[in-house]
């Protein structure tokens, strides 16, 4: 269906994304006093809104608050979801930003100075010409597929939505990182008979949270847990799913109600190639970092984005806040308060995570 309105619009810049940092930007330039316009293909934090409900943060308060404003969870301890959204809609409300949610960017042509954005929602078309453009974009647009046969069976999904779907049933879970053992250790409580299916020979310590290591190790080492090793899904029927060895041999049905595919996610490159960013052998794009300039003239990273296609990822909220202080002072050279108030702010990089 062809859509009735479209609109022409101009601005200094577009920013692409209104996640936290891509809010924390948006801060940043209308402190500083930038004409821009902030484009979001959903409601605002729409990838963390697609978290599980009351899924909680690995990050403290302080790692997550952005623009200065202090973020207290109600139990000082990691927020939830929820407490996030709410606090990042406060963010938006107390500094008057304005956000086109619902806006897909479809595509990006030109140069630095004539830049064209076309974006679209249900309703209308906007093309926007503009001189900057800051991509804020996260890294997990996409779910990462496994490209096997029943894979979009009504019953198999790649997010958790709520435990309380699967109450009673039995629920496969696909997967070995902090979303796969977090949904099975929440659908476990809710009274779901969960299984897991891993590629691996176990649960990797250094890449796991330590409190899901330590409980989903018990569970699965006594057998409370079903656990399959070393294998990988090759097929999924309205049974079960059909389990073979990750190294191609072996075959075993695990017969299943539901299927939760907890593979990860991927970066959404399709702008990056719009613009012919250049990237590296990890498939990182190449910026600099003291201004977040990419190898594109006039295009700018902020938050997440700036880990490309890499899969193992170096860059989180906590560790991102300088990006929005480093665009804000390349575009107006002014200075602008970003992370948690001064009294709670401390240095923090991704050498911390690595180190916890």
């Amino acid at each position: 269906m062809t859509k009735a309105i479209s609109r022409e619009l101009s601005s200094k810049v577009v920013l692409i994304g209104a996640g936290p940092i891509g809010i924390e930007v948006a801060s940043g330039l209308k402190r500083a006093g930038v004409d821009y316009l902030q484009l979001e293909k959903g409601p605002p934090a729409s990838t963390i809104y697609s978290w599980p409900r009351h899924a909680r943060f690995f990050s403290s308060p302080e790692r997550v608050a952005i623009a200065g404003i202090p973020f207290s969870s109600p139990d000082q301890e990691q927020p939830t979801r929820e407490d996030y959204l709410a606090y990042l809609r406060g963010v938006v409300e107390i500094l008057g930003l304005e956000i086109l949610s619902y806006y897909r960017v479809t595509g990006i042509s030109g140069e630095k100075g004539s830049f064209v954005v076309q974006a679209e929602s249900l309703k209308d078309t906007l093309s926007i010409r503009c001189e900057e453009i800051i991509l804020a974009i996260g890294d997990m647009g996409e779910v990462n597929r496994l490209g096997i046969p029943g894979e979009d069976l009504p019953h198999v999904s790649h997010i958790l939505e709520d435990p309380h779907l699967y109450f009673g049933s039995r629920l496969l879970i696909v997967g070995g990182r902090n979303s796969a053992l977090e949904a099975a250790l929440r659908c476990f409580r809710s009274g779901v008979r969960v299984s897991l299916s891993y590629r691996r020979r176990e649960f990797d310590r250094e890449r796991v949270n330590s409190r899901l290591h330590l409980e989903l190790s018990i569970l699965t080492g006594k057998g409370i847990i079903p656990f399959y090793p070393e294998t990988v899904p090759s097929k999924i029927t309205e049974e079960g799913v059909e389990l073979a060895g990750s190294g191609g041999d072996g075959k075993i049905f695990i017969p299943s109600d539901f299927v939760l595919l907890a593979t990860g996610y991927h970066a959404d490159l399709s702008l990056f190639k719009d613009l012919g960013i250049p990237m590296d052998g990890e498939g990182v794009p190449l910026y600099s970092k003291e201004t977040m300039e990419c190898a594109v003239e006039g295009v700018f990273l902020a938050g997440t984005a700036v880990s490309g296609a890499r899969q193992r990822y170096k860059d989180f909220i906590g560790t991102s806040h300088h990006h929005a202080a480093r665009i804000v002072k390349a575009l107006s050279g002014m200075d602008v308060p970003v992370g948690t108030i001064a009294s709670r702010c401390y240095s923090f990089s991704t050498g911390d995570i690595e180190a916890d």
